[in-house]
């Protein structure tokens, strides 16, 4: 059941709710006004500690269209966080004041940590370069319309693996349907993080290929999902300059790929895909960011309980075994290191000798 959930990872929803999602959608695509008053009295509130256009717009423009309330912040500097507050106590207040939160932040871990202090649902509209999970929702409505499945795909990823939170998430959703394969793209200083190599290596049979040519592999492709190199993750600027036109999508790229192939960005795009491509039929970006008004429509519908989810079975994993100790991760951009107050969850996977962070996923050494 959907209804009090937070969603703060993709494998928080189980492929039975990732069909009611996307069934609903489409059904408030088609009809609007059905659905334009059954939020009325709830709100939203928008927590953005970093800044966005697409996914806080549409995050207010979904529960405007349902008839709620919306109320939040755009920046760090507009909240009291500038002035030295926790994340925690931010949300212990805020939760007083809405029904749901949509939360982006910069630090890994976020998302649950937040979780762990509402009242009430909390969604993870990006954390760090963690994950993305209401991205991936967008994702897989763009390409259950656009290609009318969502298994028995080849999928190209090309760009910033390493810190690409949506990339992340959608690995971790599409890896869960029949027959899909990935090749990821990426300059070497950029690749996919180990915790998610290990991850398709746990799930079985999802083949995989690391490369760093992507006009070597474009012919086979089924989806291109393009990303930007992302400026605000570097330390190092000179290193940013040095990769960030490492790929650059351009009309005689696509030459050898297939008709039907389709290709996506999360956005905002800054010079990885050439704007003559914007012509291309195969060019699905811009609709794929006007679904994502109607799946986070569907999602914060059917977390609030306004609409019936019919029953969607969510999955418990019997992997995982949480431990309650305190947190001492390595990863710098993790949300343990950022504020004082105790972090106590880690775990262990099934076969791996280690423990892992409870908030980043990152292994403790």
């Amino acid at each position: 059941m959907l209804k009090g959930k937070d969603l703060i990872d993709p494998k928080d929803l189980s492929l039975e709710e990732y069909e009611e999602i996307f069934k609903l959608a489409e059904d408030m695509m088609e009809n609007r006004e059905k659905y334009s008053e059954i939020a009325k009295g709830k709100i939203l509130a928008t927590l953005f500690f970093e800044p966005s256009t697409r996914t806080r717009l549409s995050f207010e423009s979904a529960m405007l269209r349902l008839g709620g309330g919306v109320l939040g912040f755009s920046e760090a500097a507009s909240s009291s966080a500038a002035k030295g507050e926790s994340l925690g106590d931010t949300i212990k207040v805020v939760s007083a004041y809405g029904d749901i939160i949509a939360m982006r932040h910069p630090k890994e871990g976020s998302a649950y940590l937040a979780s762990k202090f509402s009242k009430y649902p909390v969604i993870n509209a990006g954390d760090g370069g963690h994950q993305h999970p209401t991205q991936t929702l967008t994702d897989l409505l763009t390409i259950k319309r656009k290609l009318g499945r969502l298994t028995n795909l080849r999928i190209g990823i090309c760009g910033d693996l390493k810190f690409g939170r949506t990339v992340h998430s959608l690995i971790k959703a599409l890896a869960r349907y029949e027959g899909n394969s990935f090749v990821m793209i990426s300059p070497k200083e950029l690749d996919i993080p180990m915790y998610i190599k290990e991850e398709l290596d746990r799930i079985g049979n999802v083949e995989y290929i690391e490369t760093t040519s992507l006009e070597e592999h474009i012919e086979d492709l089924d989806i291109l999902y393009m990303t930007r190199i992302q400026r605000e993750r570097f330390a190092d600027k000179e290193e940013y300059e040095r990769l960030k036109d490492s790929y650059i999508l351009t009309v005689d790229k696509l030459e050898n790929a297939k008709e039907d192939m389709i290709i996506l960005h999360p956005l905002p795009r800054v010079n990885e895909i050439d704007y003559h491509v914007d012509e291309d039929k195969r060019a699905a970006y811009f609709d794929q960011a006007e679904y994502g008004i109607y799946a986070r429509m569907a999602l914060i519908a059917l977390i609030l309980g306004l609409v019936s989810d019919n029953g969607a079975k969510c999955e418990k994993s019997n992997k995982e075994v949480i431990v309650n100790k305190e947190v001492k991760c390595n990863n710098k951009n993790c949300i343990t290191n950022a504020e004082t107050q105790p972090f106590k969850r880690i775990y262990k996977i099934e076969g791996e000798e280690f423990y892992r962070c409870g908030y980043c996923d990152k292994a403790i050494l």
